[in-house]
């Protein structure tokens, strides 16, 4: 796992990514270079040496932020016919977009027989390097990990090592923190070290790469600290349960989570330039989305004006920054009776009260477009956490740790909860997307709001969020 910019990348999606871009790139030079050498080819109206490197710079980039909106980059699991139709999908938009430009800096039979071989080149690269990468995945050596616990944590973590691709580690083993865990001997079929072992020797004699300590509770003398500080010191890394959630999930456990860790931990910037850069990524982006949408939108109008009674447009008091209420405007989904008895209601899946419009511009996002005008007023963000109704504020607040914090930045159109978490519509849920809300809290930045919109498209391309 690796860490960009507060970023936290699986070293296999980071593999890929540069493989892709490089065969991209390699597929241009190769082409050009063979069509030098048909006979009866056009290369002499082939371009030269410096804008064919630039040209295939530009390919490599465009398909690289293609794949990246197809969803081949997400950390959800692609069964294989699914990533071959995507690629192929990103691979005809790509390689259209491309043509397009090379027949106007080229003649257009070179720029047929180049987008040809370029294609040609690609499609057996992509199966020689997801091959290799393959085989270098199954024959890459696992790291192997002490679990410090043997509660509930200790199991939900050793579970998660064993099924996330993206963290997949060989579990050594259990390191009793209490007295009587250790007279079972073993536990999901891994052993449980006694708590009277020093877990240098024990780190020491199974070649331990990692050390998780997965215990709620850690004063008391349960966990041996100075053990813990004796690995750490030799270069073992040593994770608690938020750091391995984090890094695992790219979200922040709030059940084990403790104020000391929010105040003390890294992440959190909110400083001037941070602010400088966010407000200017909102106000360009909003702009060139709402001149990009606004045919959509008008026909958006239309239709919900034709589909049944009531505004075109609702807005409703949302929760932003500081705890300070704003009116949030979105596109009518339900009908306008949806709460006639005033009394505010989570929305549910399949919600009988949407509209048949509704129930589309729910589902592709449409509806929440108005709310780029909210970007540009300051009263949001293009990148947040959902921003929720009073109500739901203050019962949440009641039963979720930390829930204010979400409102220590401005909310957003879209955001990491909604990117990577499915449907939301009960307490429960609002817990599991604070968890994601606190991760993009504390690890906000330029390029995570970069790869949440882009996660975004294919969120709504293929429906693998919720509203």
């Amino acid at each position: 796992m690796l860490k960009v910019f507060q970023l936290h990348v699986s070293i296999a999606t980071f593999a890929g990514m540069i493989a892709d871009g490089l065969l991209c790139f390699f597929a241009v030079l190769m082409a050009a270079s063979s069509l030098h050498l048909v006979p009866g080819s056009s290369a002499q109206a082939a371009l030269t040496t410096p804008h064919i490197f630039l040209f295939a710079s530009g390919f490599a980039m465009v398909m690289s932020l293609l794949y990246a909106f197809v969803g081949l980059y997400r950390p959800t699991p692609i069964a294989f016919g699914a990533m071959l139709r995507r690629t192929l999908v990103a691979l005809l938009v790509g390689g259209y977009l491309t043509y397009l430009v090379l027949n106007q800096l080229a003649q257009r039979e070179y720029a047929e027989q180049l987008m040809l071989s370029v294609v040609l080149y690609l499609l057996v690269g992509l199966v020689v390097v997801r091959g290799a990468l393959f085989a270098m995945r199954r024959l890459a050596t696992t790291p192997r990990v002490l679990i410090v616990g043997t509660g509930p944590e200790a199991q939900s973590v050793a579970t998660d090592l064993m099924t996330l691709k993206r963290v997949e580690r060989d579990v050594v083993g259990f390191f009793a923190t209490d007295p009587e865990a250790a007279q079972s001997g073993t536990m999901r079929g891994h052993p449980v070290f006694a708590g009277d072992q020093s877990i240098e020797d024990i780190v020491d004699a199974n070649q331990v790469d990692e050390i998780i300590v997965a215990v709620r509770e850690q004063r008391g003398g349960g966990v041996p600290m100075d053990q813990l500080l004796a690995c750490r010191i030799r270069g073992i890394p040593v994770l608690d349960l938020a750091g391995f959630y984090e890094r695992a999930k790219s979200e922040v456990p709030i059940d084990s989570l403790k104020a000391s860790w929010l105040v003390y931990g890294h992440g959190f910037v909110q400083g001037r330039a941070r602010k400088i850069a966010k407000r200017t990524f909102d106000i360009v982006s909003s702009s060139v989305l709402l001149l990009i949408a606004s045919p959509i939108m008008l026909f958006t109008m239309l239709a919900i004006k034709l589909d049944s009674k009531g505004p075109v447009l609702y807005s409703q008091e949302r929760v932003g920054l500081g705890g300070k209420g704003f009116m949030c405007l979105k596109f009518r989904s339900m009908r306008t009776d949806a709460e006639k008895d005033g009394k505010a209601v989570w929305a549910q899946k399949n919600d009988t009260r949407v509209t048949r419009v509704g129930a589309f511009i729910r589902k592709t996002r449409i509806d929440e477009l108005p709310q780029l005008i909210s970007v540009l007023k300051g009263e949001m963000s293009m990148v947040g956490p959902r921003p929720e109704r009073p109500t739901f504020v203050k019962e949440l607040k009641e039963v979720i740790p930390f829930y204010d914090v979400r409102h220590s930045i401005k909310p957003g159109v879209t955001g990491w909860a909604q990117v990577r978490y499915s449907y939301g519509a009960s307490v429960d849920d609002a817990r599991k997307k604070h968890q994601y809300d606190l991760y993009y809290v504390k690890n906000n930045s330029l390029l995570l709001d970069i790869l949440v919109l882009i996660e975004t498209v294919s969120v709504v391309l293929f429906r693998e969020g919720a509203h």
